[in-house]
């Protein structure tokens, strides 16, 4: 048996979970499952611009952890994208979902709404 999972700090899922090529029935399209860990790693990293230590300290997870993240993570995305497949984005069981202000990984400021 493997050790369990870490406990990794991420922001809610976006409203979408679903992104699939227009004009094919999504009977037809293979899917592919991006956890939610993953999609945060890519959008501290990719989005936001953060290197690798900042992005693992905002989730509470090691570098290594981080990087293993965003290697699977992006290779799911370009995966979709070559081969004409959704893209689903999944909850993890090891994931806490928490605001972007407030206690935790997260820092507190902004514009205070």
């Amino acid at each position: 048996m493997g050790r369990m999972k870490k406990v990794r700090f991420c922001r809610r899922a976006p409203g979408y979970r679903l992104y699939k090529p227009s004009g094919v029935p999504m009977r037809e399209l293979a899917v592919v499952e991006l956890l939610l860990d993953e999609l945060e790693a890519i959008r501290l990293v990719d989005l936001e611009g953060k290197d690798q230590q900042a992005a693992a300290d905002r989730m509470g997870i090691s570098r290594g952890t981080l990087q293993r993240l965003l290697w699977a993570a992006r290779r799911k995305v370009a995966d979709a994208l070559v081969h004409g497949r959704a893209l689903a984005v999944a909850d993890a069981d090891h994931v806490v979902v928490r605001p972007p202000r407030g206690r935790g990984p997260f820092p507190r400021g902004g514009s205070g709404a």
